[in-house]
């Protein structure tokens, strides 16, 4: 017991000694201050800056995931002094990011302490950022929170280890890179299979389909003005699904088949929310002719989310998903 507490009084004097060119530490407290990181791409150095303090957090690559995680239940990692590292530093003059992401750092200033973590629990919170079209009420994602949280930190200090209950290092926030933005924005028209079970439409790397439609959405009949034929969102008829490619462009080959193409590889698929009657998830075609035998049925969903784990975007009050043109051979 009594060198438990010689070794606080030894931690206090630590941190409030003072000398010559140094700075005096009163705590490790960086919740306040902002993040930042040495590469974008990778995200795995995070540290945060003081005026004669560092603080530095060294993640494995892909560990901040653009997910969000379920509602109390973070993800969690083990501070191992390899891949995921945390270091505390004191200078003795003002420290700048060159300082810390240089290749060849400057002389100045000096590291006058420094305190490795030699044990801890890194506990990470996501939740998506979200805008919402004041228009259309459609709600896009624009980046992600990462909530970073420290328990049972334990610092590895010459001759002493001083364990901190929590540490919060705050919010490092990432963006999504062009290439991994949704495309709701689709070139082709909407077709049908001739089987009639699905309906779909594209661009070069993305395509949204109904799956399993209900054949009595698309009939060769006029609906009456301002009464289109409805229908709900489901798991299994009027399936609707988004989904993106990498690799090839995509084209008509990879619809209406059991063994599409391979030279377009699938890279994610958010299924549409199951809809509810009158409030949301609602597919309405409204079917119009202006030639003789051939009748145009758009295709609207209404207040319909997309779903991918724990993500979520809507579309809006009203998502036109195109026209279909069919024939009758009257």
């Amino acid at each position: 017991m009594m060198k438990k507490y010689a070794c606080l009084l030894l931690f206090a004097l630590l941190l409030n000694g003072c000398d010559d060119g140094d700075i005096t530490v009163e705590t490790v407290d960086f919740k306040d201050v902002t993040s930042d990181v040495c590469d974008l791409t990778t995200n795995q150095l995070i540290f945060k800056l003081k005026s004669q303090e560092s603080l530095l957090l060294q993640l494995a690559p892909g560990t901040l995931l653009n997910e969000p995680t379920p509602v109390d239940d973070p993800r969690e990692f083990s501070i191992n002094d390899s891949s995921f590292r945390l270091v505390y530093r004191s200078y003795d003059g003002a420290v700048a990011k060159t300082n810390i992401c240089s290749l060849i750092p400057p002389t100045t200033p000096n590291i006058i302490s420094e305190w490795y973590a030699k044990s801890g629990t890194i506990e990470i919170t996501t939740t998506a950022q979200k805008t919402t079209n004041e228009t259309t009420g459609a709600i896009t994602i624009t980046g992600y929170t990462h909530n970073i949280i420290i328990k049972n930190l334990t610092y590895s200090i010459p001759s002493l280890d001083v364990t901190q209950p929590q540490v919060i290092f705050g919010d490092f926030k990432t963006t999504i890179p062009d290439a991994d933005k949704l495309n709701l924005t689709f070139t082709k028209e909407v077709k049908q299979c001739a089987s009639g079970g699905q309906v779909y439409t594209y661009n070069d790397n993305s395509a949204m389909t109904i799956d399993n439609i209900d054949p009595t959405l698309i009939q060769n009949v006029v609906t009456p003005v301002n009464t289109p034929r409805t229908g709900l969102i489901g798991t299994t008829v009027n399936k609707l699904l988004f989904k993106v490619y990498t690799g090839s462009a995509l084209n008509d080959s990879y619809f209406c088949t059991a063994t599409p193409p391979t030279t377009a590889v699938l890279k994610e698929t958010w299924a549409g929310v199951a809809g509810v009657a009158n409030t949301s998830g609602i597919i309405e075609v409204t079917t119009t002719t202006d030639v003789p035998n051939t009748f145009k049925h758009t295709i609207r969903l209404r207040n319909t989310t997309l779903q991918k784990t724990t993500n979520t975007v809507n579309l809006g009050t009203s998502y036109v998903l195109g026209d279909i043109y069919t024939k009758t051979t009257n």
